[in-house]
């Protein structure tokens, strides 16, 4: 008896360790799928770049990414962690079963309705992640891995095969990035959107303990970052960092805080689009009116929501349909080639009407500034909570100027991968040691 105990004891150790290894490989993975992709380097000065940036063709990608979703998904339910996936599940449904709908009553509800599919698969995959690690150590050991990978392969591509790495002025789109570093990325503001959350990630390895790892990481990203030219990442970095210092600080004026800043962005800039006096006053404070020529396509988005508030024209249908041509004049024809609207908020009242822009708002606004008091209620440590923070305070501020909202880049899944990560912290304990009988977070019982 006390043999087969033995063996059984022994058995159950391996099938754990076997367990965490697969998890650890998986969470891997996924991260680099995001921060280094199947196309690295692709060629910019090819007639197909375009076609080759969005993967949209590539088949390998598509079946990697449903192999990665199917891995995460079996792991999990085979984990006692399943019951945190999702959460919380009442605003992502009604978010999602909206989104659809609004889909189904487009003009081109198959490929809308498949959209909807891809974006619910990567909401998946984002809550999957953070269940992977089997404590806090393997978390921050597979963080540093994956973040250190991708700032190494960035800068051997910048030395070894700069046509690649670097814009260049036989580019067939935006020549005149040409001498802008953009790494293995396929452009250089994307590279500059890594190179923040890779910032915020060397941050947090400092602050818990690992300094000399931290701070090689922090500064790698930084150079980097100041070589892509990405002036509105140059620009979030630090002010992100101040922004979440105080909203870290001040509780009592979180919620006014964060809420009055998307709205003054949004009132600035989509006020610049159908305003010149707003063009005028933002112009006398010495910022360009026309934000690198985007207003043309907000005026546009503008009038689409105008003329069709409560369904929209079907989730990510309505740029480069035909919808959108209707919208436009002549003074803004060259907005035609626009693939989005350059402001996640404008997208979302446009695609899936102001019941989807709502429904958006209370996920990734309310739902996470909720969580994030009762997160520092808990006994888990602050300073991954403060990284969650930091990366979801980035992705809805940026996603003012830039459609990252259900899109496939590295920049949302860590915006939907942070929001989670603070309703675990607010409802999970994490495991901040060698784990032996769990994964990395535990259900909290009401």
């Amino acid at each position: 008896m006390t043999q087969t105990n033995h063996m059984t004891q022994s058995s159950h150790k391996h099938a754990r360790s076997s367990e965490g290894f697969a998890g650890a490989l998986l969470f891997t993975a996924t991260l680099l799928f995001y921060l280094v992709t199947l196309t690295p380097f692709i060629d910019l000065s090819a007639a197909d770049a375009g076609a080759a940036a969005t993967g949209k063709s590539n088949m390998i990608n598509q079946l990697v990414y449903l192999g990665l979703t199917a891995s995460l998904w079996w792991t999990v339910l085979n984990s006692p962690a399943r019951q945190l996936v999702g959460r919380p599940r009442t605003i992502l449904v009604a978010l999602l079963v909206w989104f659809a709908i609004v889909s189904a009553l487009s003009l081109h509800p198959d490929l809308a309705l498949k959209r909807v599919f891809l974006a619910t698969l990567t909401i998946a995959n984002g809550s999957v992640l953070l269940l992977l690690p089997r404590s806090e150590r393997q978390f921050a050991s597979m963080l540093t891995f994956c973040c250190l990978g991708t700032l190494g392969l960035a800068y051997l591509g910048v030395a070894l095969l700069p046509h690649f790495a670097i814009h260049q002025a036989s580019e067939v789109r935006e020549a005149m990035n040409a001498g802008l570093w953009r790494g293995h990325f396929a452009h250089k503001n994307v590279a500059a959107a890594a190179m923040v959350l890779i910032s915020f990630v060397g941050l947090y390895l400092f602050s818990t303990g690992r300094r000399l790892v931290g701070t090689a990481m922090t500064l790698l990203a930084v150079v980097f970052l100041a070589q892509t030219g990405g002036k509105s990442a140059i620009a979030a970095l630090p002010g992100i960092l101040v922004f979440a210092w105080i909203f870290e600080r001040w509780r009592a004026v979180r919620a006014p805080m964060v809420i009055l800043a998307i709205a003054a962005f949004n009132i600035v800039t989509i006020g610049c689009a159908v305003s010149p006096t707003m063009r005028d006053l933002v112009a006398h404070l010495g910022v360009d009116p026309t934000f690198t020529n985007r207003i043309d396509i907000w005026k546009i988005g503008a009038t689409a929501v105008m003329d069709n508030p409560l369904t929209g024209y079907g989730f990510q249908m309505f740029w480069q349909t035909d919808d959108m041509v209707h919208k436009g004049g002549s003074a803004a024809s060259w907005a035609y080639a626009a693939f989005n609207g350059h402001n996640a908020y404008l997208d979302a009242a446009v695609t899936t009407g102001i019941p989807g822009l709502v429904l958006t708002l209370i996920w990734v606004v309310w739902v996470p500034l909720r969580d994030v008091a009762l997160a520092e209620a808990s006994a888990n440590d602050p300073a991954l909570t403060r990284l969650f923070v930091r990366i979801w305070l980035y992705g809805i501020l940026m996603a003012c100027v830039e459609s990252l909202f259900f899109q496939s880049g590295s920049l949302w899944f860590m915006l939907v991968v942070a929001i989670f990560g603070l309703h675990l912290q607010a409802r999970a304990h994490e495991i901040r040691g060698a784990a032996h009988h769990s994964r990395g977070m535990e259900a909290v019982h009401a």
